[in-house]
């Protein structure tokens, strides 16, 4: 009976093995790491920065694959529907956050299909005056939209993009009355700010920090809660008098639901101690981007905040997509 007894014990542990193993071998092939924008922007900057840290940690090749279009949806959904076996991964932006809140339809949900890895940073926005414009800060910029309604333009890299979306924010607390000039990315929006055809913008640092540097633009506010290291006498937009006034584009990792979890712990083991190191937080702040680091489960419940947050911007708004 004892031996019986320890026979079951053994096939026991063999049945167990390899679900303790699977995170431990993982991974033994290369990865596929779904980047949801084309190359050059901040996604694919920063997607690019964790599949090096993965791929320099385990051994193996995260494979970047950009698949850009409809907003960062047509990447996104190809992970939620992928296998959920840590063979594909992908980034999770800003665009998740934002998607739900203004497309009617949408196919795939980003919190139920998506399993979060971690936040790797926050990228704030810069909002940026043509020189020509007298307003040193967001109450002189108020006084003068509200002072002549709907007369100065912003401009932003489409229709429910980050930069329109912080602006009708803005729009939303302040009763200020502008109007949206949308563009197909944020290089041709610069360009039509540095010449005079749109006044003003909210831009991601990481793409106009020269332009500020080089007084072709002038920066009069920055979008996040806190105020940002490279530029520490920038006023926040909520000291410029704009209450609860919080947003920005960010960055994360993520890979279809259900992925094993011990898989999701050790991409976040990974790729947290990476981003948490003096150097990685000194690369990012030279691009811009503020390190976040967290954990599966904050990452989560800050995707939900952010999609509740831009539901009632867009209703207000709105703004809606088909």
């Amino acid at each position: 009976m004892t031996h019986h007894l320890q026979k079951i014990a053994v096939a026991t542990l063999f049945a167990l093995c390899p679900l303790a193993a699977t995170a431990q071998q993982y991974p033994v092939k290369p990865v596929r790491f779904i980047i949801p924008f084309p190359p050059g922007g901040p996604t694919d900057i920063m997607g690019r920065i964790a599949a090096d840290i993965l791929a320099k940690s385990t051994g193996q090749q995260f494979i970047a694959d950009n698949r850009g279009g409809a907003g960062g949806n047509i990447g996104a959904d190809l992970c939620a529907k992928a296998p959920a076996d840590g063979y594909t991964i992908c980034m999770i932006t800003a665009a998740q956050g934002v998607s739900p809140a203004i497309y009617k339809k949408m196919s795939y949900d980003p919190v139920k299909d998506l399993a979060t890895v971690t936040l790797m940073a926050n990228l704030p926005s810069l909002l940026t005056v043509h020189p020509a414009l007298p307003a040193k800060n967001v109450k002189e910029l108020l006084t003068i939209a509200k002072a002549k309604p709907d007369a100065l333009t912003y401009a932003s890299t489409g229709n429910g993009s980050s930069p329109h979306m912080l602006m009708e924010m803005l729009k939303f607390y302040t009763g200020a009355k502008m109007v949206h000039v949308p563009y197909k990315g944020q290089a041709p929006a610069v360009v039509d700010q540095i010449s005079g055809q749109v006044q003003l913008a909210f831009n991601t640092a990481i793409g106009v920090m020269p332009h500020v540097g080089s007084g072709r633009l002038k920066a009069i506010a920055v979008s996040s809660k806190e105020r940002f290291p490279p530029m520490p006498d920038l006023q926040t937009v909520e000291e410029g008098g704009v209450k609860d006034f919080d947003g920005g584009s960010w960055q994360g990792v993520g890979a279809p639901a259900n992925t094993p979890p011990d898989i999701i712990r050790r991409l976040n083991t990974i790729l947290v101690t990476e981003l948490k190191t003096p150097a990685m937080r000194e690369q990012m702040i030279k691009r811009g981007a503020l390190v976040s680091a967290n954990t599966p489960e904050e990452f989560s419940a800050f995707l939900k905040a952010e999609i509740a947050k831009w539901t009632k911007i867009a209703k207000a708004a709105k703004i809606s997509i088909d």
